[in-house]
Order: structure tokens, then sequence, then C-alpha cells
């Protein structure tokens, strides 16, 4: 378990100074329901790989077939990091959160606003680029995933983008500034 300081673009809903938000075994995140909610498809892709060609399948389910991958690998080989289901995003820096935030803006996506947020917990570091497209080959799904949490360089060659994935309590310890961009009416 560790503890410090990090910075958390606020996405998708509101967070509010001192709040606690809590990501264990039994505490998940949004992407936890919308994987599992392609489980049952994911599980009829890996049975029958061959009514499925990579490229007839929609976003959502490549990003369940990933992220089941990833949980698979990481409860057996890699338990001491925190799920990417079960996770915050957070940066080291503000800076670099702020980055994010641009970045979030920029794609449209609603983006409540910067904060400082404290961890208690678990923590991993890694390169957003060795994040994959799944597919239907389980094997290679999971070969991907082994190569995505030993932090291997990617296979682009390309500068990693440093994603912080944090388990644990994690408080919302100061508001840096507010974005309110791209919200719902």
């Amino acid at each position: 378990m560790q503890e410090f300081t990090a910075y958390h673009v606020v996405t998708d809903r509101p967070m509010e100074l001192g709040q606690h938000i809590i990501f264990d075994d039994d505490h998940h995140s949004g992407v936890y329901q919308r994987v599992m909610m392609k489980a049952g498809l994911v599980g009829q892709i890996y049975a029958h790989p061959d009514k499925y060609p990579a490229d007839s399948l929609d976003y959502p389910t490549m990003v369940a077939l990933r992220e089941l991958a990833l949980e698979q690998v990481r409860s057996e080989k890699f338990p001491h990091y925190p799920s990417r289901m079960a996770c915050l995003y957070v940066s080291k820096t503000e800076e670099e959160a702020r980055r994010w935030g641009e970045y979030f803006i920029s794609l449209g996506r609603p983006t409540y606003a910067l904060v400082k947020v404290h961890v208690r917990g678990t923590v991993f570091q890694g390169d957003a680029c060795n994040c994959f497209d799944g597919g239907p080959d389980h094997a290679a799904n999971l070969r991907q995933a082994e190569h995505y949490w030993l932090n291997l360089p990617n296979m682009d060659n390309e500068p990693p983008i440093l994603e912080m994935l944090v388990g644990g309590d994690i408080e919302i310890v100061e508001i840096l500034e507010e974005y309110n961009a791209n919200l719902p009416e």
C-alpha cells in the first residue's frame, strides 16, 4: 500500500471536495459495468472465433475483449496492481493532468474539473500506447495484456504516454480548476 498525492481530470460526473472514492474488489468503475455488459458476447467470440472476424467487431466489444484479457493477466500474474476496472486514472503532476484535461475537452468529452487527490492504495504506471484493440484470438489478447502489465516498450516505438492507475481510498483534497466543458444538458 502506498500513500501519495496526484492529480485527476474529472470526467463523466462531478466530484466534490472531501469526497472519498473507493476502488477495490467490491467497488468498480464505470468501465466494469460497460465491460460486463459484453462478457457473454466475449465468451461466444472465444468459443467460436471463426464466426467473429476482427474487422466485424464494434469498438465496445473490442474494449471488452481487451479489458477482460488485461484483468485475467493482472489477477493471475500481477495481483498487486490495481484493476483497470476498479481504479482512477491520475497524473503525477498538475501540468500533465492539465494536458489530459485539454485533450478530453478537445474530444468533446464531458470534463468537469481538475482536482488534487490523496491516494492510499495501489498504483500502476504504464504506457497507454500498450493498450490494444481486443480481437477474437484469446491467446493473442493475453500476450498483449502481459506486455501491457510488464510495461515493455510499445510496439510502435512511440514515446510512451504515461497512464497511472490507482486503487484503494482516494480523497479529493483540492479543486484546482473547474472546466465545466461539454457537459450534458
